[in-house]
């Protein structure tokens, strides 16, 4: 069965019910999961909290005299959303979008990032009220990034879905943008060895693929984690993942922020580059389910709804996040201090 099938029949059955693997054999992704638990506990996570980011990024476009105020961005999800295995503040990938949507809006952006390492979809219900149920005003545009625990915790895509789903039509309602990280291809991670390797990647990639359908249909937009974005991690893994070889580097949450920006501007009307297709970057109008499965296999692809059953399968100009560079640029950033965001994001763009 293919994978744009397999996704759309996922989707089908987290919008109206019922359950079951619906990916591959529960004893081939039983083997998965066992292969992974165990390179998990071989590696060690052994990793600190991820430090906390909350707070105005870009304050040099902050005072009376400039308005509309600061924009509001949430970030839901697991350990990726958190930045897990980074040190500082700066490092992660709230940080590091927070900076850049600060710079390329001209803009000040106070972050809130409600993510929990080891969170599976069944929290999103939870972190979607930490946002919405407080005091201050509603974000105006999240992220999610969700997925991989998910699949090593063996929870039918059809329920995974329908989790996401129902947190992304609650923010929706409540009037923010969502754009969906979804699931990383876990085929990429060292410790998991073939022949499992590419079953690993098939049940991620076919539950990004379904997580792209069950979204669109309410207006979010989908950026694909692939590989956790490609060559660039397949070439280097030991650079952009960090020392338990499962979670990204301060390196590796960059290139991930880097091709979220874009699709996080977008959404908010604010990037320097229009909807509509560019034929020269290979972009297309396809099928839902078959922009979505195109768009899991390919690291970066952002999936946009059209109009009725169709979506635009967009690869937007970067730009440049230099990992550590960005960081040391960044430095005041968190919790209220001042933030050089302008400069910080660069203004190099870097084709797909």
């Amino acid at each position: 069965m293919s994978r744009a099938r397999t996704a759309r029949r996922i989707a089908a059955g987290a919008a109206y019910g019922g359950g079951g693997l619906g990916l591959v054999g529960a004893a081939a992704v039983g083997l998965v999961v066992a292969e992974m638990q165990f390179a998990k506990r071989t590696v060690g996570t052994g990793l600190p909290d991820p430090p906390r980011a909350d707070g105005l990024y870009g304050s040099e476009f902050s005072g009376p005299e400039l308005s509309p105020g600061p924009l509001r961005l949430g970030m839901l999800g697991d350990s990726t959303a958190a930045g897990l295995g980074v040190r500082r503040a700066r490092q992660t990938p709230g940080a590091l979008l927070a900076s850049g949507l600060a710079a390329v809006s001209e803009r000040p952006v106070e972050l809130r990032n409600v993510a929990l390492s080891g969170a599976m979809s069944d929290d999103l219900d939870r972190q979607a009220e930490l946002l919405l149920d407080g005091d201050g005003p509603d974000p105006d545009v999240c992220v999610i990034m969700i997925g991989a625990n998910d699949v090593t915790h063996r929870m039918p895509p059809t329920q995974s879905v329908r989790l996401l789903t129902s947190a992304v039509r609650r923010l929706r309602l409540a009037g923010s943008e969502v754009v969906v990280a979804t699931c990383p291809d876990l085929g990429t991670i060292e410790p998991v060895y073939q022949p499992l390797r590419w079953l690993a990647r098939r049940v991620s990639r076919q539950l990004a693929a379904a997580q792209t359908i069950g979204v669109l249909a309410l207006g979010a937009r989908t950026v694909s984690m692939g590989d956790l974005l490609g060559p660039e991690f397949a070439a280097n893994p030991r650079e952009m993942f960090g020392p338990d070889s499962y979670h990204p580097s301060a390196e590796g949450y960059a290139t991930a922020a880097m091709a979220v920006l874009p699709t996080l501007c977008a959404a908010l009307g604010v990037w320097p580059e229009s909807d509509r297709l560019d034929v020269s970057r290979n972009e297309d109008m396809l099928p839902v389910a078959k922009a979505a499965s195109a768009a899991a296999g390919q690291g970066g692809t952002e999936v946009t709804g059209a109009r009725g059953p169709w979506a635009l399968l967009k690869y937007r100009r970067r730009r440049r996040l230099p990992g550590e560079d960005l960081a040391e640029r960044t430095g005041g950033a968190a919790r209220g201090g001042a933030s050089d965001a302008a400069r910080a994001t660069g203004v190099t763009w870097q084709g797909q």
